[in-house]
C-alpha cells in the first residue's frame, strides 16, 4: 500500500468514507482531514485526495475507530421551537429526536431556524446531503410563507431579482401569491440555495416581517400529509430521484429494499 499523503487511483476518497460513516457532510469531513484528526493504519492523514479500502484498512477519528453505518434516509415535519443542531446547551428537543433510529448516526441536510417549520431530511448519506445543500447543484427548495402586509408587483419582482446581503445576493427562483388573509399575505417561493435565514433577511430588505414559514419540498421529496414531529423513512424511488436529481450515480450493489435503507 503506498504512504498515507500518496494519492492514488485506486480505493475510496478518504471524505467519502468518513461521511458514508455518519461523520458529517463532505465538506465537514474534508475539514477533519487538513485539521490532522483523521488516521488510517496509525499513520496521519492530512491531505485531501487521499484513497483508501475501508474493508481493509484501519481508520480512526480523533483516536476513535469508525464504523460503517447502513445508509439511511429520513423525512422529518420539523415544529416550530425544535433545534436543528447536534448539541444544545438549552435543552431544547432537536429534529434528530423525531427519528426513531435503529442505531444510525443521523445529521440533518441544511438547515431550518428555530421558528421555521416543514420538511428536512436526515440521513447519514455525506456525498449526497453535501450535494442537496451545495448551490452548484441548484437543488430547488419550495417554502410557502405567510408575511405582513402585501408585496406588491414589484416588491415580488424584486425578490427574484435579488436582494444584496454581506454575503452577497439573495434571491427566489420563483414566487407566487397563494391569498392574502387579513393584513397579511400568502406566498410561495422557490429557492435554489438555501443560506441562514434566507427567505426572512430577503423579505425584511423589500419591509415585509414573516409571520410564519413552512418548507413544502426538497428536489423532488414533498412534505405530504406527514403532521409536525413525525417522521418517515424514504421509499427507494425517492432516494433514487434524490441521486438523479444531484446528478450522482446510483451507488453500486443491489438496489435498496423500500425503507431507504442498504448495507455497505
Amino acid at each position: 500500500m503506498p504512504p498515507i499523503g500518496q494519492k492514488t487511483a485506486a480505493g475510496v476518497r478518504l471524505q467519502k468514507v468518513l461521511a458514508s460513516a455518519g461523520l458529517g457532510s463532505r465538506r465537514q469531513c474534508e475539514e477533519l482531514i487538513l485539521a490532522g484528526r483523521v488516521e488510517v493504519d496509525g499513520q496521519v492523514a492530512a491531505e485531501l485526495g487521499v484513497r483508501v479500502d475501508p474493508l481493509r484498512q484501519e481508520i480512526r477519528v480523533d483516536g476513535e475507530r469508525i464504523r460503517l453505518h447502513r445508509l439511511a434516509y429520513y423525512a422529518v415535519n420539523k415544529p416550530s421551537g425544535v433545534v436543528c443542531t447536534h448539541r444544545d446547551p438549552s435543552g431544547r428537543r432537536r429534529v434528530i429526536d423525531l427519528v426513531p433510529t435503529e442505531g444510525e448516526r443521523l445529521f440533518p441536510v441544511g438547515r431550518l431556524d428555530l421558528h421555521s417549520e416543514g420538511l428536512i431530511l436526515l440521513t447519514n448519506d455525506g456525498e449526497l446531503a453535501n450535494r442537496l445543500t451545495h448551490p452548484r447543484y441548484g437543488v430547488e427548495k419550495t417554502y410557502r410563507v405567510q408575511v405582513a402586509g402585501q408585496p406588491t408587483t414589484e416588491v415580488l419582482a424584486k425578490l427574484q431579482q435579488g436582494v444584496w446581503s454581506s454575503e452577497g445576493k439573495l434571491k427566489a427562483e420563483r414566487i407566487k401569491v397563494l391569498g392574502k388573509h387579513k393584513q397579511s399575505t400568502f406566498l410561495e417561493m422557490v429557492l435554489a440555495e438555501g443560506r441562514n435565514r434566507q427567505i426572512r433577511r430577503m423579505l425584511a430588505r423589500v419591509g415585509h416581517k414573516v409571520l410564519q414559514l413552512t418548507r413544502l419540498s426538497v428536489g423532488p421529496i414533498r412534505l405530504g400529509k406527514l403532521k409536525p414531529g413525525q417522521s418517515r423513512p424514504l421509499t427507494a424511488e425517492e432516494i433514487e430521484a434524490l441521486y438523479e436529481a444531484t446528478g450522482l450515480n446510483s451507488p453500486g450493489g443491489p438496489k435498496r429494499k423500500s425503507g431507504g435503507k442498504r448495507r455497505h
